[in-house]
């Protein structure tokens, strides 16, 4: 028999070593379900480009010009014509119902409008409220229509040979994503944000296990008393495995996905181990706290999952309130985001990335020491263990079934915080990184190498847009590229020598703007703001400066666009980023903390076994889980300025079942679990990948089909677009009748797998005792 070392490090890093083979749950934890994460998503997004985004037209004029029209869009890049309506009120049902993400509207008299110069209008309806696919589709729109107008004979009356100044052309340079690939700027963000919490609760299990099923005790004694070697060496087996996880996402993005790395690698990989450091710390600090599995990784839960959005991923730090910026500064998350973008993606100098190392350091410092003072306390005093309640009920039946489920969830308070507790705060804290909806003021560079009229006019037009202001006049680029490097500026506008020149001579006048591309709102944000700051500066120069609703101004604007393309986005007016992603991520929170919540209560129970037992703890679940979803379907909507229904039956309708399927789902998989804290493990991690498997941030049209076809078994797929449409597009059951019908299905399924589950488990159960 091999003799064991000595008490110290490397005997508590074997010892956890061995827990780990021997923990069925706790090496799936940390190596199937990280894995598992990382192919969904990969498969996910295995379509870089976005195609055949569903389109409506509705041709009032029936015309060869709107037929030409037609033929352009439906051959435009990533959308595909699908569906004629008559009218507009016929197109907007689609888009209500999703039959399609955007509806082009060619009026009556465009043709004749056209050939008589009088600028007619082609009007592109987009859902907003689908942002990334609505906003797609209307930038293809737009693009084809505009395309379709160049080819066009000059209209009679616009093209008379005279004098006009020539218009500013915005050339766009894009920088560290040229391709503009949405998997590139999407995969790369993705993976570490599911990992960090997939490591922070695995930090939390191996700790948390040691005041129920492992000993606290032999803990110490192979550590030789010192909280310090014992705490190091129990996290030091998952720093390694953590970090080659880490290091096969970054050969899948370069092998699958040939995404490129441009920056230092050895810098990223030091931000690497601290990033994992700090979540395996955190995650063993709330265990430490409240010495409760279940309750500490619920903790450990609420605090990582929102970090994708206040680690300024999903929506910019600059757009931020003082305290999502504050919280999120709190997360170690937030720095190896920075540091990975600026790294990764962008490729600048290692010493711009310093400071946020340094400040990761810290923080990881910070979390790690709070982790072993913790530990001292609890060695010199341990606290009393905590009984868990385990209920053996007899009253089968709904009512029964109902009163005891009910009664046993108030009384844990694992399972209460999750399914009650936890969508109140969910809904607090998650929603404070959006609020700010629209970016607004995002900093610039402008290099004027002109210096003229013309020059300072589009200077204080851009400074003028909403979208940008001009924080840098650099005398070169290569200094303008320092200031976009250091994070100062986020675009640079280049005006060459001889602008003005070119304009009045009435030739084309080329703006070179270099957008950074690394996050896709702020690079979209940026280049509108440019783009339309200069179009009005050429409207100007057209119209010699006549007002705006004068004839004059009508006329020039006529000559630069003889067909006005209006994009008008759908549900959600204003684009704000928060109106479209925090009403679908709070269906998804409710799914998750009822699964997890549910799953708890019934793990570990003797429980009734018949269909009528499980509708009635059903039944229970929906009682307990109509508070947060009233709150977040509701109150919250209204209190945040998002829009919301007032059809309530429309919501209640698909409530109902979808709490029921969650239920029933949740019973059904907890007769797999020996632990309660097991549904907690494996569900916490699953967000962001059945999330982007709905549709709503990812269009379903890029989904594999394969992979939409498995998303389905998931309440939420079904439930997060009908409730989005019924409560913030204002569609009625009717229109959504697939998904209605689709959970009922699924709670008829859930229900007759959950009794069987529960039944067969009894009998195993009491086959066991007989054969003791």
């Amino acid at each position: 028999m091999q003799a064991l070392p000595r008490p110290g490090f490397l005997r508590v890093a074997m010892r956890e070593l061995d827990w780990l083979r021997s923990d069925i749950v706790a090496l799936g934890l940390v190596l199937v379900v990280p894995l598992l994460a990382i192919t969904v998503l990969s498969l996910t997004f295995s379509n870089a480009v976005i195609r055949g985004l569903k389109v409506d037209v509705v041709d009032q004029d029936q015309t060869p010009t709107s037929m030409t029209y037609v033929l352009a869009i439906n051959s435009a890049p990533g959308v595909a014509v699908t569906r004629r309506s008559s009218d507009l009120s016929s197109a907007m049902h689609d888009v209500r119902s999703g039959e399609a993400i955007a509806t082009v509207y060619i009026p009556r008299g465009l043709e004749r409008d056209f050939q008589a110069g009088k600028r007619p209008q082609i009007v592109v309806f987009y859902n907003e409220q689908f942002f990334t696919p609505g906003n797609v589709a209307s930038s293809a729109l737009t693009g084809a229509i505009s395309a379709a107008t160049a080819d066009l004979p000059t209209p009679g009356g616009v093209g008379e040979k005279r004098y006009t100044p020539g218009p500013l052309v915005v050339e766009q340079y894009v920088l560290t994503n040229p391709a503009l690939n949405y998997v590139q700027f999407l995969l790369r963000s993705i993976l570490p944000m599911v990992l960090h919490v997939i490591i922070a609760i695995s930090g939390g299990y191996a700790v948390g296990s040691e005041f129920r099923r492992r000993s606290l005790a032999e803990w110490m004694a192979a550590a030789g008393g010192d909280p310090l070697t014992a705490l190091v060496g129990k996290l030091a087996p998952y720093l390694g495995i953590f970090l080659v996880l880490l290091a096969a996402t970054a050969f899948v993005l370069r092998g699958a996905f040939a995404i490129p790395f441009r920056g230092d690698s050895l810098l990223l990989g030091v931000a690497a181990v601290l990033l994992i450091w700090a979540y395996l710390c955190i995650g063993s600090l709330f265990q430490l706290l409240v010495r409760n599995l279940s309750t500490g990784l619920s903790l450990t839960g609420i605090l990582c999952s929102p970090a994708f959005g206040f680690a300024g991923v999903g929506f910019p730090l600059l757009a931020m309130s003082g305290f999502a910026r504050s919280w999120g500064d709190a997360l170690p998350l937030r720095w190896y985001m920075q540091i990975l973008s600026d790294q990764a993606a962008r490729g600048v100098p290692a010493a711009f990335s310093v400071e946020p190392l340094a400040i990761l350091a810290a923080l990881t410092c910070v979390y790690f020491a709070l982790a072993v003072l913790r530990l001292r306390t609890i060695v010199r005093k341990p606290l009393p263990e905590e009984a868990i309640e385990s209920e053996i009920s007899d009253r089968w039946g709904v009512v029964g079934a109902f009163a005891g489920e009910y009664r046993q969830a108030l009384r844990d308070r694992g399972a209460f915080g999750l399914i009650v507790m936890a969508p109140i705060l969910y809904g607090a804290l998650y929603p404070q990184p959006y609020l700010g909806q629209v970016v607004r003021a995002i900093p610039i560079a402008v290099v004027d190498d002109d210096s003229s009229e013309v020059s300072r006019r589009i200077v204080e037009n851009i400074n003028a847009h909403e979208a940008t202001r001009v924080v840098a006049r650099p005398s070169t680029l290569a200094e303008a590229r320092q200031a976009l490097a250091r994070r100062e500026v986020f675009a640079i506008v280049d005006i060459p020598a001889g602008t003005e020149r070119d304009v009045l001579a009435g030739r084309r006048a080329r703006i070179p703007a270099y957008v950074d591309s690394v996050y896709f709102l702020l690079y979209n944000r940026t280049l509108e703001g440019i783009v339309e700051a200069s179009g009005a500066v050429t409207a100007d120069l057209l119209s010699a400066d006549a007002r705006p609703d004068g004839s004059l101004y009508q006329a020039a604007l006529a000559r630069i666009e003889p067909v006005q393309v209006i994009a008008q986005p759908l549900f959600n007016p204003t684009g704000g980023y928060a109106s479209y992603v925090v009403p679908a991520a709070f269906m998804l929170i409710l799914q998750q903390t009822l699964l997890m919540g549910a799953a708890t209560l019934g793990t570990g129970r003797r429980r009734g076994a018949s269909v009528s037992s499980v509708l009635g703890r059903g039944l229970a679940h929906l009682l307990l889980a109509l508070p947060g979803a009233t709150l977040l379907l509701v109150v919250l909507p209204r209190l945040y300025g998002f829009s919301a229904t007032t059809h309530l039956g429309d919501l209640l309708a698909l409530l109902v079942p979808f709490v029921l399927a969650v239920s029933f789902l949740a019973q059904f998989v907890s007769t797999w679990f020996k632990h309660r804290e097991t549904a907690v493990l494996l569900f916490i991690a699953t967000s962001l990948p059945i999330f982007f498997l709905v549709g709503v941030a990812w269009p379903i049209e890029a989904i594999p089909p394969f992979m939409r076809a498995v998303s389905f078994i998931f309440p939420s797929t079904s439930a997060i677009d009908a409730l989005v449409r019924i409560n913030q597009m204002d569609a009625r059951v009717t229109d959504v009748f697939s998904d209605w019908v689709r959970l009922w299905i699924l709670a008829g399924i859930y229900l007759v797998l959950a009794a069987a589950a529960t039944r067969l488990s009894i009998q195993e159960g009491a086959a066991d005792a007989r054969a003791a």
